[in-house]
């Protein structure tokens, strides 16, 4: 964990819960009410499904509440389900900003946290941050923390909106007792937009169940296999929504870089979003259409994962990438954007390349470096993996994150 100071101290208004044992009142496991604007499919969920399963629950008594995911974004509420989190759903909040659904939500949550009366209220996305901290306030919940997995700062919105959200949560953080950044950069990036002050905004990275992804190779040639794609065909793969922010355009325009030195070159794209139908029509335009595979939400990233020769991140904004994670615990070789928390993952030239965002012509160089030169993807691969593990594992996040509560609730 990395902060300039103690992650352990008052909130403004003074309020903590005590105990000297790092526990809730009387003894009682610290109560932890978790909220999130929807379940869909990608790291915030990735990250909330598994710190709600994974602390001891003679510990930490802990509630997930969400929204409901759009209905082009997929859930993971059979994840949660498998792993035995009960998500409390409260329909109007979601993603969208509506000032109606939003004071539902809000007073959904305030009787809510009147109800369970939660040691710590934790947010995580834009709107549940705003919607949950102010319940949690308006309730007198003691301690508040949100966690940035990304933020909406820039390449969001138009400038004066923009503006406006950093404003908003200017505002937010003076009452917040904790804010979670995903690594050093996007803490440093977060604080330059004079969001928190040193002492009170920590670093602590996301933690994986990253043992199926280590273990992937056993599961090589299956998807190929699926596909109909010959074993020695160069495959380039990007795990993301498709959405405006993860800029699928430029990941299609290198790829017509690509093709055209290595013309049998495939490119598996997983992921769904709403601009679904707009980046098909645009690989027809490109007339990369028969050489890009649409796979949808997958269920087997391990054996996904397995088949790709470098994964492939061209987002404008970042917190710190669950795909890329995974990739690299795969042992993939990746090529990424330099934005948010990617720097504190890659190591250029060391873990995987990395390239300004929007900068097609070095996506394309950089992934061609890579498909032509086995032994530089096998030592990337081979770095990326031991980078990340055990660091990114659920093995050394979850205690982690049990320090973190208990130092909130002794002080």
């Amino acid at each position: 964990m990395h902060a300039t100071a103690s992650p352990c101290g008052r909130s403004s208004s003074g309020q903590q819960a005590r105990n000297s044992n790092g526990r809730g009142a009387a003894g009682r496991p610290i109560r932890i009410a978790r909220v999130i604007a929807r379940l869909n499919v990608g790291g915030p969920a990735v990250y909330t499904i598994s710190l709600t399963a994974g602390l001891e629950p003679t510990q930490f008594k802990q509630w997930l509440v969400a929204g409901v995911a759009a209905s082009h974004e997929g859930d993971m509420l059979a994840e949660a389900d498998a792993r035995g989190v009960r998500p409390i759903i409260v329909p109007h909040l979601g993603r969208a900003i509506d000032t109606q659904d939003d004071l539902r939500a809000f007073s959904s949550l305030v009787r809510l946290f009147r109800r369970l009366r939660p040691d710590i209220v934790e947010t995580h996305t834009a709107k549940a941050g705003v919607v949950g901290r102010l319940a949690a306030w308006a309730t007198g919940v003691p301690v508040t923390v949100h966690t940035f997995h990304g933020h909406v700062f820039h390449s969001y919105f138009s400038p004066v909106r923009s503006a406006i959200v950093r404003r908003i949560e200017q505002l937010l953080a003076l009452r917040t007792t904790r804010i979670i950044a995903l690594g050093p950069a996007q803490r440093a990036e977060i604080m330059a937009y004079g969001v928190g002050r040193s002492e009170q905004v920590v670093a602590v990275p996301i933690g994986l169940e990253l043992g199926p992804y280590r273990a992937s190779r056993i599961q090589r040639g299956r998807l190929r296999e699926e596909l109909g794609i010959e074993p020695d065909t160069k495959l380039v793969g990007i795990v993301a929504r498709l959405t405006a922010i993860k800029a699928h355009e430029v990941f299609l325009k290198a790829a017509t870089a690509v093709r055209r030195l290595l013309p049998n070159a495939r490119f598996i794209v997983v992921g769904e979003g709403e601009r679904r139908a707009e980046l098909a029509q645009l690989a027809e335009d490109y007339g990369l259409a028969p050489a890009v595979h649409w796979l949808g939400w997958r269920r087997d990233l391990p054996a996904v994962y397995a088949d790709l020769d470098v994964v492939a991140l061209t987002s404008r904004n970042e917190g710190l990438p669950t795909a890329l994670v995974e990739a690299m615990a795969a042992g993939r070789p990746v090529v990424a954007t330099r934005v948010g928390g990617v720097p504190t993952l890659v190591a250029h030239g060391e873990t995987g390349l990395l390239t300004a965002s929007g900068d097609t012509s070095a996506l394309a160089s950089s992934l061609l470096a890579v498909l032509c030169n086995r032994q530089l993807a096998e030592r990337l691969g081979a770095a990326a993996r031991d980078a990340v593990y055990p660091a990114y594992d659920l093995s050394t996040f979850l205690p982690r994150m049990a320090n973190f509560y208990r130092g909130l609730v002794t002080r």
